[in-house]
């Protein structure tokens, strides 16, 4: 109970600050989360919680890590080994990549920490090639990057409405191409990403998938077609499809107008997701992060609609 007073004290205290006094309470609420982040570097006592991957079978932290910011750097190697590790070291298991993130330097910097440390990861990947032979050259050039045989999920990166499902359903294409790779062994589920609600609906009734992969965050903000949300989610869990979160903080967006993650991260793990990925730019972020997942506990709709509406205030 003092636990509940004490998360429901501090979201009306921010929400209230957030609101009421401007910019100048939102870069004090910068500078606390900063000292926080300075201050606090302790593996937190309590794992982070996990949430069941759609039908997948298998179980991934309700927080994982994106291969965006340092991570996909080329002249930032050592910085990204370094959240790399880190994040596995904290306990989460689920990272994200992708062949686009930094011209290759999201998967050579994962790949790096991968060599001695992929079993203890669920790791995901795309492919933005929509034809067979494309995704088939993607794939081999992400296994050399990443330094490992196996990818957990393979999924079509950004799915929009510029006639990739048409493309999907012909023969020869990337959808025939993740099916053999599964058959062989090179993946093991079969996902898809984009920003669409709609889209990304309409690939769930098109298609068996084992996740998807869409933008959310309480401002709505890179949400396209956010009306068939509710759609979307309704799909999804009708079909047991692994739902993971993206754009949680749109790329730094919202914490540089005042937000904060423990506002943010909780409203997102609030909805029908297995996990939310967030892309990293130094450790001490990774670890306030993971102490706000650690610590999550679902918010009330009330809670939920303050947020939403401090944050689509805020809304460039």
């Amino acid at each position: 109970m003092e636990r509940e007073c004490d998360r429901r004290t501090f979201l009306k205290t921010s929400l209230a600050a957030s609101t009421g006094l401007g910019f100048a309470a939102a870069g004090t609420l910068r500078l606390e989360a900063a000292a926080a982040t300075t201050t606090q570097t302790t593996t937190p006592s309590q794992p982070i919680p996990m949430r069941p991957l759609g039908k997948t079978g298998r179980e991934v932290t309700i927080y994982g890590l994106g291969g965006l910011f340092t991570t996909s750097m080329h002249d930032r190697h050592d910085e990204a080994v370094e959240i790399v590790n880190r994040a596995i070291d904290l306990g989460i298991n689920y990272i994200d990549t992708a062949p686009w993130y930094g011209t290759g330097a999201s998967e050579l910097n994962i790949g790096t920490v991968l060599r001695e440390r992929r079993d203890e990861v669920f790791l995901a990947c795309k492919s933005h090639d929509y034809t067979y032979d494309g995704t088939m050259a993607l794939v081999r050039q992400s296994l050399r990057r990443l330094q490992t045989r196996h990818i957990d999920l393979y999924q079509h990166h950004l799915l929009g409405g510029l006639g990739q499902l048409e493309q999907l359903q012909q023969p020869r294409s990337a959808r025939q191409a993740f099916e053999q790779l599964r058959a062989d062994g090179v993946i093991s589920f079969i996902g898809v990403t984009g920003h669409s609600s709609r889209v990304l609906a309409d690939a769930l009734e098109d298609y068996p998938y084992d996740c998807a992969l869409i933008t959310l965050n309480a401002a709505r903000e890179v949400m396209d077609d956010p009306e068939d949300l509710d759609r979307f989610f309704r799909l999804a869990q009708e079909k047991e499809v692994g739902v993971i979160a993206m754009k949680v903080v749109v790329r730094g967006a919202l914490i540089e107008r005042g937000l904060d993650i423990r506002q943010l991260l909780p409203w997102v793990l609030s909805h029908p997701v297995s996990t939310a990925v967030v892309g990293i730019s130094e450790v001490a972020h990774l670890e306030e992060n993971v102490r706000v997942a650690t610590a999550f506990e679902p918010l009330s709709e009330e809670e939920m609609a303050e947020i939403r509406a401090v944050a689509q205030s805020r809304s460039g």
